[in-house]
C-alpha cells in the first residue's frame, strides 16, 4: 500500500470538499429582518397582485437582486408575465334552497361564500337540483368513484371537505390528505361531470381552518390564470357553506345528517336531495398581468442544470377591516419566506467558489389565490423541467425560536428526505412529518406545482418542540398563529420575534441547496410517490 499516495489522496478530498463547503456564517437573520421590514410594512399595501403593491414588491425585489450581482433569470428581465384576470363576485342576495320540507335563504360570508370562474359580467344558477355527492371523488387507483352513475349536468353538487381517509384508516391514505380531499380537486372534478354548480360543505376539523379563513379569502376578488376558453368549462358557481347551513339543507330535503357519516363507506351511492337551489352572482372583470421574479446565480461546471429556490411575494392586499385594520400584511406568510429567500441568495453570492450547478431565485405571484404563479412558471418554464434537479420552497417561517425537531411535509416522498435528515443531526435536531397529515399541507405551497410536473420538492415547516419552552408550547403558539393571524390583518412584523428559529431553518435549506447545487447526480422520488411517473416521462425524453 502507497501510503505517501493514500495520503495525497485524502488532501486533495479534504481541499475539494473544503472548496465547496457552504458559509452559512453569512446567514444570521440581519437580512431577513432588513428584507421582512420592507415587504410587510403598510406601505406594500398586502402586496396583492395587480394592486400598487405589486408594482413596489416586485421593483423592490428586483433592485435587491441587482444589488447582490444576480442575472436576471428570465432572459434579459428579472420578471416573468403571468397573465391573469381579476374578478370580483358578489351575490345579488342570498343562496335560497327550496324542498319538500320548506325553504331557507343563506346569507352571503355569514352562512355561504361563492363565485364564479367564468369571465362574464353574470353568471345564474336558477332551480338548478341539488345531489349530495359525498367527497365528490373519482379516484381509480382506490377504486372510489363518488359520481358512478350520476348525470350532474345543469345540477349544483353538494360535497364534503378532505378524503374518506379521515375517517377510516384504512381507505385512500388514512390521515394522510391526498390530493383528492383538497377542495381545488373537489372544483375540478365537478366541472369534469358537468355540474352547474359546486358547494363544498366546511367542517373545521377535516379543513384544518375555520370559516373565518373560509370567509376572509372569499370576500375578496380572485385570481385565476387567463383561459382560451375564459373558464367556461368551470361550474358556473363554486363555493362553501357552513357545516350549520348543510344540516338546515338536509333537514329541508328530509335526509338525515348522518349521511355524511355515510359517505365515508366504500359503495356510498350518490343522495338526490330534491331541493332546487338558486343564485344570480354580478361580476366585476379585470384582465391584466401579474409577475414572477426570477435571478440567477450562474453554475461553473454544470451551468445547464438547476436548484430552484421558491417563495410567494402576493397577500390578500386590503379587504375586509378587522378591528379597523383592513391591511392583510401577510408578515409570517409569505414575507417570511420571500426574506429568507433572499438572505440565502446573498449567502450564495459571498461564495468563494460558485456552485457546479446554477441556482435559481424564484418569487411567485398569485399563490394565495391557487398558486397561480408558481402554475404558470411549471407550465411555461424558463429553465427546461428535465434539466431542474429540485424545488426548495419556503413559506410561513414562525418566528418561535429555536427547535429540536423539523418537520418536512411529505415526508417520505423523495429522497430529498435524507438531505435534510444529514443537515438536521448536525444541528442536533431531528425530522419527522407534519403533524396533521390529514391537512393537504403538501398541495398547499408553491412546491406542489413543481412536484405534479415531475421536479423532486422540499417543503418543511419549523418545528413545535421549543428548545426553550417545550412542546406542548409550541404546538400552542402554532395554533394561535392559524386561529388569530393566519390571513387576516393580524399577521404582520413584530419587532420582539425571536429569529433563532428561523436562522436555523434558512441554514438547513442553504446548505441542502449547496449540496445539490454541487452535485452531478439528480435525486429521486421514492417508490410509491404519486408524482415519480411525471419525473420518469420527462426524465426520458
Amino acid at each position: 500500500m502507497n501510503h505517501k499516495l493514500i495520503s495525497a489522496f485524502i488532501l486533495l478530498s479534504t481541499a475539494f470538499f473544503l472548496s465547496y463547503k457552504a458559509d452559512d456564517s453569512a446567514i444570521n437573520g440581519k437580512a431577513f429582518d432588513k428584507y421582512i421590514k420592507v415587504l410587510a410594512s403598510d406601505e406594500f399595501e398586502g402586496r396583492k397582485p395587480f394592486s400598487p403593491g405589486e408594482t413596489k414588491t416586485i421593483n423592490y425585489l428586483k433592485t435587491e437582486f441587482e444589488k447582490l450581482g444576480l442575472k436576471p433569470g428570465n432572459g434579459k428581465s428579472y420578471f416573468q408575465d403571468v397573465p391573469m384576470v381579476d374578478i370580483m363576485s358578489k351575490p345579488a342576495g342570498p343562496l335560497v334552497m327550496k324542498g319538500k320540507d320548506g325553504e331557507i335563504s343563506l346569507n352571503y360570508l355569514t352562512d355561504f361564500v361563492a363565485a364564479t370562474r367564468r369571465v362574464q359580467d353574470q353568471v345564474k344558477v336558477d332551480n338548478s337540483e341539488m345531489v349530495f355527492a359525498g367527497y365528490g371523488i373519482v379516484a381509480p387507483e382506490y377504486g372510489w368513484n363518488d359520481y358512478a352513475g350520476l348525470d350532474v349536468k345543469g345540477k349544483t353538487v353538494l360535497v364534503l371537505v378532505n378524503d374518506p381517509g379521515i375517517v377510516d384508516d384504512n381507505l385512500f391514505k388514512g390521515n394522510t390528505m391526498t390530493y383528492y380531499g383538497r377542495w381545488t380537486y373537489k372544483f375540478e372534478e365537478a366541472a369534469r361531470q358537468g355540474a352547474a354548480g359546486v358547494l363544498i360543505i366546511h367542517d373545521t376539523g377535516p379543513a384544518s381552518y375555520g370559516w373565518s379563513v373560509v370567509r376572509s379569502g372569499w370576500s375578496k376578488s380572485k385570481l385565476y390564470l387567463q383561459a382560451a376558453d375564459d373558464n367556461r368549462s368551470r361550474a358556473a358557481m363554486e363555493g362553501w357553506i357552513t357545516l350549520e347551513s348543510a344540516k338546515k339543507l338536509f333537514k329541508i330535503a328530509g335526509v338525515q345528517p348522518d349521511v355524511m357519516h355515510e359517505a365515508s363507506k366504500k359503495g356510498f351511492k350518490p343522495v338526490p336531495l330534491g331541493v332546487k337551489t338558486s343564485l344570480v352572482i354580478d361580476n366585476q372583470i379585470k384582465k391584466s398581468t401579474s409577475h414572477n421574479v426570477i435571478a440567477l446565480l450562474p453554475g461553473t461546471t454544470r451551468a445547464n442544470e438547476y436548484v430552484v429556490y421558491t417563495s410567494h411575494w402576493d397577500h390578500f392586499g386590503k379587504g375586509e377591516a378587522i378591528k379597523g385594520d383592513s391591511i392583510y400584511n401577510g408578515a409570517a406568510d409569505d414575507a417570511s419566506g420571500t426574506a429568507a429567500l433572499m438572505e440565502i441568495a446573498m449567502a450564495f453570492t459571498k461564495l468563494k467558489k460558485k456552485p457546479a450547478r446554477s441556482v435559481v431565485f424564484l418569487v411567485v405571484t398569485a399563490e394565495e389565490q391557487g398558486l397561480l404563479g408558481s402554475e404558470y412558471y411549471c407550465t411555461h418554464p424558463v429553465y427546461p423541467l428535465d434539466k431542474t434537479v429540485a424545488d426548495i420552497n419556503m413559506d410561513v417561517l414562525q418566528p418561535f425560536g429555536r427547535t429540536k425537531d423539523v418537520v418536512i411535509v411529505g415526508k417520505g416522498q423523495s429522497e430529498l428526505d435524507e438531505y435534510i435528515d444529514a443537515e438536521a443531526k448536525k444541528q442536533d435536531r431531528f425530522t419527522r412529518p407534519e403533524p396533521n397529515p390529514s391537512g393537504g399541507w403538501y398541495f398547499r405551497s408553491d412546491h406542489f406545482n413543481f412536484a405534479k410536473v415531475g421536479v423532486l420538492s422540499l417543503f418543511i415547516e419549523n418545528g413545535v418542540i421549543s428548545r426553550e419552552h417545550g412542546e406542548e408550547w409550541g404546538k400552542a403558539q402554532k395554533e394561535q398563529f392559524n386561529l388569530y393571524r393566519y390571513h387576516m390583518p393580524t399577521d404582520e412584523y413584530n419587532s420582539s420575534w425571536d429569529l433563532t428559529g428561523i436562522v436555523e431553518d434558512m441554514k438547513l435549506l442553504y446548505e441542502v441547496g449547496h449540496r445539490i447545487s454541487n452535485e452531478s447526480t439528480f435525486p429521486g422520488w421514492k417508490k410509491g410517490s404519486e408524482f415519480k411517473a411525471a419525473r420518469d416521462k420527462i426524465m426520458s425524453k
